[in-house]
């Protein structure tokens, strides 16, 4: 009989060559081209095409010194000295865009065209032509192009739903670097949901450590789909170079500005009709929350989306249409997305309790009606252009929302208000001599009597001030408390 130790070892070995014949098994020899090479060539080759090269070009006309029109000067050099005359120069710049339209229709970087005389758009196989402005939003650093190719069918890139991707996904960056052409590069997405890099109003972006660099800017920031999940916008650096940290615009957002561009062009963005403030630790200690997360709401327009739907102030926003809300950035982001009409359910706290409120997105009124009118007269703010505060107006100037009143949008250099400065753009009219500023008939009623005083209250910069002029010559502001 064999000894049990001799079993018990024979048994050990069996199980170590068995487990080796099946590890050697596992390790066979690649039988296809297929089998030893993974590459992201079929992914290019769908979505290169679409990636084109964009080149601007911008007239600046360089102002020619006083030193010339001085008499002394004259006296010695007579006016037919040359040198310091005004001169025009050509400066260029390039960018990358991406084609989301088979009849040329183009989504690049705001910053990549902005001010720009002429703009070149250079197809993938090298065809030139010349692009059109549909639509520019320096809000969200996104502009729509237009090419016409005639008949042609260009191809595109389709745009994926930004909110699908994670961190880890392998991305690749399709741009035009530096210039030197079209470029690839591949990595992962780093980050998501970045909302404090202060690039856009809108900021909300994807992170990746994919190179991009100066010219990339306008490109096609892909996923392995071959579909679009972002536009590559900016990058952190000190040098200009990539760092491995690259932001792109998501795709969801493009969409928007898409959808408003073949709109006749025209952006207005929905609102929720609420001021408020990100959830951080101390407010969500005095909350009772676990932890940060969300917007308080201090304030409700009333009338507005939020105020219909029975949302009230000291509620939270914890989510829109099932995605969370980490902090206002991200609040403006999702609400920035959504279609005007569009029911979309929203998460609130209430009262310590989480519940789902329905939502029925509206653009914001423009009530009243903004009525830009230059101020003329006898008086002080004479060559003064003030205008209405509503909704829809504070939008396009990029200001709360919910602030009412009369602003001043320009003021005449040439005039004593623009030489002493008794208002200034951006300033906030609230009363004068006596009379509440509401309207811009109320400050035109104000000024009808003429007096050689007048005392009015402004909104500067956040801060309430009260000035005073005499005789349109001695000026002073103050504080208010």
């Amino acid at each position: 009989m064999i000894p049990k130790q001799i079993k018990i070892l024979f048994s050990v070995l069996l199980a170590l060559v068995t487990a080796s014949v099946s590890f050697a098994q596992d390790r066979i020899v690649p039988s296809s081209r297929s089998e030893v090479q993974l590459s992201y060539s079929p992914v290019v080759k769908e979505a290169a095409p679409a990636v084109v090269n964009i080149y601007t070009k911008q007239v600046v006309r360089s102002r020619r010194s006083a030193l010339f029109d001085d008499p002394l000067f004259k006296r010695f050099f007579g006016d037919s000295f040359s040198f310091g005359m005004p001169e025009e120069r050509v400066r260029g710049s390039l960018g990358s865009g991406v084609i989301v339209r088979p009849n040329g229709v183009i989504v690049t970087n705001n910053h990549v065209i902005e001010g720009a005389d002429e703009i070149t758009v250079v197809l993938s196989d090298r065809r030139e032509f010349d692009a059109k402005v549909v639509l520019a939003d320096p809000r969200t650093d996104i502009a729509i192009l237009q090419i016409n190719t005639g008949d042609e069918s260009l191809k595109i890139l389709n745009l994926a739903d930004s909110d699908t991707i994670e961190v880890g996904d392998i991305v690749l960056a399709i741009g035009n670097p530096f210039g030197i052409g079209q470029t690839v590069t591949s990595g992962i997405v780093s980050a998501n949901a970045r909302t404090q890099q202060g690039i856009s109003d809108f900021g909300f972006f994807i992170q990746t450590d994919a190179a991009v660099n100066p010219g990339n800017s306008g490109g096609a920031l892909v996923g392995v789909t071959g579909e679009l999940l972002g536009i590559n916008t900016a990058i952190y650096s000190r040098t200009g170079a990539s760092n491995g940290i690259g932001f792109a615009v998501p795709s969801n957002m493009v969409k928007s500005i898409l959808r408003a561009a073949l709109n006749e062009g025209q952006l207005a963005r929905p609102w929720l009709g609420i001021q408020g403030q990100t959830v951080n630790n101390q407010i969500a200690i005095g909350l009772g929350l676990d932890r940060p997360g969300g917007v308080l709401v201090d304030s409700v327009f009333a009338g507005g989306p939020a105020s219909f739907a029975g949302i009230k102030p000291g509620d939270v926003i914890m989510a829109v249409d099932g995605k969370e809300v980490i902090d206002e950035p991200g609040l403006n982001f999702r609400v920035a997305t959504i279609e005007d009409g569009a029911t979309i359910p929203v998460a609130v706290l209430s009262d310590g309790m989480i519940s789902e409120v329905d939502v029925t997105f509206s653009l914001p009124p423009e009530t009243p009606e903004r009525n830009v009118t230059l101020l003329d007269g006898r008086h002080p703010f004479q060559g003064v252009t003030v205008a209405n505060l509503s909704p829809r107006f504070n939008d396009e100037l990029q200001i709360d929302l919910l602030k009412s009143g009369v602003i001043v949008l320009k003021v005449d250099r040439k005039t004593p208000a623009g030489r002493y400065q008794f208002l200034m753009p951006g300033d906030i009219l609230h009363g004068v001599n006596g009379v509440t500023i509401d309207k811009v008939a109320d400050v035109e009623t104000a000024l009808e009597d003429t007096t050689d005083q007048y005392v009015y209250q402004i909104e500067r910069r956040g801060r309430m001030q009260e000035c005073a002029i005499v005789a349109n010559r001695s000026f002073r502001c103050g504080v208010l408390n």
